[in-house]
């Protein structure tokens, strides 16, 4: 788990690892077969992961390792819940806008 107090931009592979509690051989495995978990490296060529990857990653493992998915059916879902994710988005910048217009709506009528 990432603490809360923690302020790092960026996390080594040794340190993912400990919060994943996977090996850092799986995690370099899963950067191959995911192809949205691309950490930039620095000048020495070390692994630098965002607070945001990890959180992918910790997804990872919980479809692969305790759901049981095969990296095909964890691929999917994964997809499914960005698609999820971005139709959510839309509806509610929608709902933002109808908000807006109906206040307008109301101000002008005082």
């Amino acid at each position: 788990m990432i603490p809360d107090h923690e302020f790092k931009r960026y996390y080594s592979i040794g340190e993912v690892s400990a919060i994943i509690g996977v090996t850092r051989a799986q995690i370099r495995h899963w950067e191959m077969e995911f192809d949205h978990i691309r950490p930039q490296k620095n000048a020495r060529g070390d692994r630098r992961y965002t607070k945001a990857m990890i959180e992918q990653l910790k997804l990872i493992h919980e479809l692969l390792k305790v759901q049981g998915y095969t990296v095909q059916g964890a691929k999917q879902a994964i997809r499914e819940r960005r698609h999820i994710s971005k139709e959510r988005t839309e509806m509610i910048d929608k709902l933002h806008e109808l908000r807006g217009f109906l206040q307008k709506l109301l101000d002008g009528q005082g």
